[in-house]
């Protein structure tokens, strides 16, 4: 084990950055600064020959030029074991819950992806009771997706409801810059609908320091990545990806680096990709699986962040309105479960989603003046039950249930020889009257 630096003259301070002269450090390494304050949290985030740049986590304030630097020969570690489940940590953490601190077993954050030749192809479903998931846009089991949003939408609200209904055996939730309300509506949903005991949470809010933000996923998927190992199927939720790489931003700008699209860092698609391509279903273990929200400014999906995040991910699902969109959204794996599901889910899939836009043209239709014909108003009486009775979050119906549904929604506005379905599937599913 390396013996531990110490400097005890501070070259410059920056607002939150600091320097130092020193060798033999590494890039990412911990440093303690010890004040007359207290001790302070840092980590190195430049070097330029012995010119040692370091992001205080506290922040600056009420550091001096003669306080003492010492390097703690390690970067950013996370405890593992059992006790993680039901807590809740900052950004380095430390407690948020006031519960006690966790030392053992500590464990690197921010590795390399796993190895492919230990991954095996996503092929088993996670369910989530949400049909507008479930029934049209599966979620496979190790696959990473995005919730493309804006300011506005229920989006926290729905990872609430997806960690106290998936179909998973851990709960990893990762908060960047949150308000502190959004962090006690995740706290008390959680603890209400019994879903607490199976999560670990690592929370940043708006009022934290900004090196902390950037912490989070790594953590996070640390964690995740080890409840993986023991053979657990876990779900990373994070939210808001969009705020991890506005704080990346503002980190950039303060190392001086040449700014890239819109003033984030050249290397934005990398550091996306070393997050996302965590999610592994392991050949012999468990799974991590990523949903991640990524709101949009401006709901412009060309903005750097989702439009890196298109490129990484395995599809995305859009929350416009207060519900998930059926066109936009997309699950690129879902082909790989849907054929286990029931015989019947891809045909009614794909026949309730061309009904669907049939309807979205019928009511432009309609809004324009145009006479209605028989057909037009079964599609009109077809989207509103669509809407109302599939597409609404509020709606939470096992998979099976949801099925039996859409072919009801389908009885009570067409014939059986209206909807393109083939006949032995609907001499099969078709609700008797």
């Amino acid at each position: 084990m390396r013996v531990s630096k110490v400097y005890n003259r501070i070259e410059s301070i920056i607002g939150n950055v600091i320097t130092v002269r020193a060798t033999g450090v590494k890039y990412k390494e911990l440093a303690q600064i010890n004040t007359r304050f207290g001790k302070s949290l840092a980590q190195v985030n430049k070097i330029d020959g012995d010119i040692v740049s370091l992001q205080v986590f506290a922040g600056g304030q009420g550091i001096s030029t003669g306080d003492e630097v010492r390097f703690l020969g390690h970067e950013m570690r996370v405890s593992f074991s059992e006790d993680l489940l039901g807590r809740i940590f900052n950004g380095s953490g430390e407690p948020r819950d006031k519960g006690p601190a966790l030392t053992e077993n500590m464990k690197s954050i921010g590795g390399p992806s796993v190895n492919p030749t230990k991954r095996i192809l996503a092929n088993r479903m996670m369910r989530t009771n949400i049909p507008m998931i479930d029934v049209f846009n599966t979620l496979v089991v190790s696959q990473k997706l995005p919730i493309f949003s804006i300011s506005g939408e229920p989006y926290n609200q729905l990872l609430a409801r997806i960690a106290m209904q998936a179909e998973a055996d851990v709960i990893v939730l990762g908060g960047m810059g949150l308000k502190y309300d959004d962090f006690l509506y995740f706290k008390d949903e959680l603890s209400k609908g019994g879903a607490l005991s199976k999560t670990v949470m690592f929370i940043h809010t708006a009022s934290d320091p900004t090196v902390e933000c950037m912490m989070i996923p790594d953590m996070v998927l640390a964690v995740a990545e080890q409840f993986a190992l023991q053979n657990k199927d876990v779900l990373v939720l994070l939210t808001d990806m969009t705020n991890f790489a506005d704080a990346m931003k503002e980190i950039a700008i303060t190392q001086e680096q040449v700014p890239s699209n819109r003033g984030y860092p050249g290397d934005l698609y990398s550091q996306l990709a070393a997050r996302y391509e965590k999610a592994v279903d392991f050949a012999d273990s468990g799974s991590v699986t990523v949903l991640a929200v990524t709101t949009m400014p401006g709901d412009d999906v060309t903005h750097p962040v989702p439009d890196n995040t298109g490129y990484i991910t395995e599809g995305q699902y859009y929350l416009k309105g207060g519900r998930i969109e059926p066109f936009g959204s997309l699950s690129r794996l879902k082909q790989n479960v849907n054929g286990k599901t029931r015989k019947d889910h891809r045909a009614l899939m794909d026949a309730m989603i061309r009904m669907y836009s049939s309807y979205k043209d019928t009511l432009e239709k309609k809004n324009m003046g145009f006479a209605m014909s028989r057909w037009d108003n079964k599609l009109l009486k077809y989207g509103e039950l669509f809407e109302s009775k599939l597409m609404s979050l509020s709606v939470n119906l096992p998979l099976e249930e949801a099925l039996d549904l859409g072919w009801q929604i389908l009885a009570d506005c067409f014939e059986k020889d209206e909807t393109g379905i083939k006949s032995d599937l609907t001499n099969e599913f078709w609700p008797e009257s």
